[in-house]
């Protein structure tokens, strides 16, 4: 019988089994660089507000370079490290957004979101063999901020990295660059620190032969972090000079007001009779207070966004009641109203979010419609789709932007007006000063959210008064507003969910910065420098893709599966 074949049978029971032990294994070999990862992308969220641990973010990006740039680690797993690091940034960050419209919107944002340093993870292990990689790294980051700034539905720049920078030493930064620049020092600072630490641990690791006849390759990383210091050395005495008032600029009494409402919540809306009343009624306060020296007149005042959700244009009460705080404080009044568009109708209610001037004498005069309305919010896109997915996808509006400049004349003040979420989009502010705003103004309305995303909010104003040389006021209809100051110091403030104002002087700004002139070229050249990387890595392997990734493989270099 011992020339009869012997038969191997393979149990199909045994399969599953088999294959929940290689996954089990995997996850093993992976826990350490998995760990980093979600702590790298935790480190990232708590360095914006609320919590404002800005260097933490550079902690984030030095975790997230050790785990890109293992040997082990494949393009796939890239962008599966770079999509974990995402979820556990955005996640965290984004909570608000859950508390009002359920769980899965905010999970699907986060998701959508997540993505984006996905991509960011794949393409930095095909460029991390060309040399000086945390410069590549930093370009491939702002590539993919200016996406997620840009796509879908016009993007979404919350959670771009320089926005939670507004208490660091390099948000002067801003001032040459805006936001693309601050967050293109931070991630690189990240990546060149990963780089120095892995160099001079793979040195010290070496023998001694080794370690004698070849020091530790740092000169590029130690470069690449002097020129940022240096960059934000020769930047803070601008900053600095204008937030101290320094100059011939004219000085003028600008107020905010803080109406509040009944309650927060989805209901704002149906609360908007009770918002306007608010709003008059602390007008009124800081007129008797002004006639009682005990505040300073101002020359205008600004109230939130959606502060008159009845059309003042339209509702003669509404009117009368505007007249009556302008008239009582003397002064033009730039009110948040919700203005009905050409066409509208009961089937179709289609309208602009106005910022409408208000004189005392004349009433309503020059106006800013909102330009960048928000998608799920202000509108629905693809509304029939989107309306089977959520049943709050109907509270959405049917908001439509508007055309002009950015700028209102108030009192003879050219304002630039930046509503809530326009002020989130670079180009918004950027093209209100080149069209003469001398001052910012950010009517926001946060009553449908909270206190942490009040708070990451007025982040934006903070690095947009940097970035453009001008005071900036913020004017909530819950908060938090704010006075900031060109070097992007808060001079006042309201707490969140109390009726309040604001009453201080400010200087009006005349003069343009290089963020201002040249913002966009300046993001330009950060992009660029991604893309180079890219290129270097096709001339650098041969081909856009490693010659060990190419083809299809079960282990990595050092033993582990495909990570």
């Amino acid at each position: 019988m011992a020339d009869v074949d012997e038969v191997h049978t393979v149990d199909p029971a045994s399969e599953p089994m088999s294959r929940s032990r290689r996954f089990g294994h995997a996850l093993v070999d992976r826990l350490p660089a998995l760990s980093v990862t979600i702590a790298a992308g935790l480190a990232l969220c708590v360095s914006f507000p609320p919590f404002g641990w800005w260097y933490l973010a550079i902690l984030a990006f030095a975790l997230l370079a050790w785990v890109l740039t293992r040997p082990s680690t494949t393009a796939a797993g890239g962008f599966g490290y770079g999509l974990l690091f995402g979820l556990a940034f955005y996640l965290p960050l984004l909570p608000w957004i859950s508390g009002l419209v359920g769980a899965l919107p905010w999970v699907m944002l986060s998701l959508v979101q997540a993505l984006f340093p996905a991509l960011f993870g794949l393409f930095a292990v095909l460029v991390r063999k060309v040399p000086g990689w945390p410069l590549w790294f930093a370009g491939l980051w702002s590539a993919q901020e200016w996406l997620k700034s840009t796509i879908p539905f016009g993007g979404f720049p919350w959670g771009v990295v320089g926005f939670s920078q507004t208490e660091s030493p390099v948000l002067p930064l801003a001032y040459v660059g805006g936001a693309p620049l601050v967050s293109f020092a931070v991630v690189l600072l990240g990546f060149s620190v990963a780089a120095m630490t892995l160099e001079v641990i793979r040195w010290w690791r070496s023998d001694g032969a080794d370690r004698a006849a070849a020091p530790p390759a740092v000169v590029i990383p130690g470069l690449c972090i002097s020129l940022v210091l240096l960059a934000t050395a020769l930047a803070w005495p601008h900053v600095r000079t204008s937030g101290a008032g320094a100059g011939d600029d004219p000085p003028v009494t600008i107020a905010a007001v803080q109406g509040n409402v009944p309650r927060l919540g989805l209901e704002f809306n149906a609360q908007r009779r009770a918002v306007l009343d608010n709003h008059v009624r602390e007008t009124l306060r800081l007129a008797d207070d002004v006639r009682a020296g005990r505040a300073p007149r101002p020359m205008l005042v600004i109230w939130p966004e959606n502060s008159s959700d009845i059309d003042p244009l339209a509702n003669p009460d509404a009117r009368a009641q505007i007249s009556t705080a302008a008239a009582a404080i003397d002064a033009p009044i730039l009110v948040g109203g919700v203005v009905a568009a050409p066409g509208y109708s009961r089937d179709n209610p289609v309208s602009t979010n106005s910022v409408i001037v208000w004189n005392p004498a004349t009433g309503p005069a020059a106006r800013h419609d909102k330009q960048i309305v928000q998608p799920f919010g202000e509108y629905l896109p693809w509304r029939s789709f989107f309306s089977l997915l959520s049943p709050y996808a109907e509270r959405a509006g049917y908001f439509i932007p508007g055309e002009g400049t950015g700028v209102v004349q108030a009192a003879g003040v050219p304002v630039g007006v930046t509503t809530c979420w326009e002020v989130i989009f670079d180009r918004a502010a950027r093209e209100s000063v080149r069209n003469g705003a001398q001052v910012l103004a950010v009517p926001t309305n946060n009553a449908t959210f909270d206190q942490a995303m009040s708070e990451q909010h007025l982040a934006f104003s903070r690095l947009r008064a940097v970035e453009h040389n001008r005071y900036a006021v913020v004017a909530g209809t819950v908060g938090i507003s704010a006075v900031i100051a060109p070097d992007g110091r808060e001079l006042a403030r309201t707490g969140f969910f109390e009726p309040a104002y604001l009453d201080q002087q400010i200087r009006l700004k005349t003069s343009l910065t290089p963020a201002t002139r040249f913002g966009p070229i300046v993001e330009a050249v950060l992009i660029a420098i991604g893309v180079a990387g890219v290129l270097g890595a096709i001339l650098h392997n041969g081909s856009f893709v490693p010659a060990r990734m190419r083809g299809r493989r079960s282990t990595t270099d050092d033993g582990e599966g495909a990570t």
